[in-house]
């Protein structure tokens, strides 16, 4: 009769044994390719023949505004009601727009002062990467998404709303962005 193995050497050498696959197949997508976002320019070299749409088939995305200051920082527009990330040459990275509470903040220059995961808004809806950077008329003033994904404006029902509502995956680009002190230019 033959020998058998405890069960806990089944479960072991199992265990081992999918641990060192999961570990194989991260290496191998470590050392695949890694998407890059790029901007495709028309090739000087172009066929003639190739014809240039009479319209954009996207819309074109708004300047980064001339008074926004220099160097890293986090532009809001009250007037476009967008939101620029400008890395450390000036150059925007990433553009989006945004619904802005009941109170809105005066232009100017602020740094980002405060920063908190998660919460349930003033407005009872849950919601993620709050970045807090001023108050206006008595109210906190801050970036946030709702936590389910739903991109709906703060519901004011008559109360002062400080919430800068975004798309969740703009929410989740502005915390990766902005740290506490990063510098926030409001303007027109």
């Amino acid at each position: 009769m033959a020998a058998r193995l405890p069960s806990w050497a089944w479960v072991t050498g199992l265990t081992a044994g999918a641990t060192a696959a999961v570990v194989a197949l991260a290496v191998q997508a470590d050392h695949g390719p890694h998407p890059t976002a790029a901007v495709v320019k028309p090739s000087p070299s172009a066929s003639a023949n190739t014809r240039t749409p009479a319209t954009p088939t996207t819309p074109s995305v708004p300047a980064l505004p001339d008074a926004s200051g220099t160097g890293r920082r986090i532009v809001y527009s009250l007037g476009d009601k967008r939101v620029w990330l400008v890395d450390a040459t000036g150059r925007a990275i990433r553009t989006f727009t945004v619904w802005p509470g009941s109170v809105s903040p005066r232009p100017g220059r602020y740094s980002v002062t405060l920063r908190i995961q998660s919460l349930k808004g003033s407005d009872g809806v849950e919601i993620e990467h709050v970045m807090y950077f001023t108050k206006a008329d008595g109210v906190n003033i801050a970036f946030s998404n709702a936590l389910d994904g739903s991109s709906p404006p703060p519901a004011a029902d008559g109360r002062k709303l400080g919430g800068i509502r975004l798309h969740k995956e703009d929410g989740a680009a502005l915390w990766s962005f902005g740290d506490t002190n990063t510098r926030v230019t409001v303007v027109t």
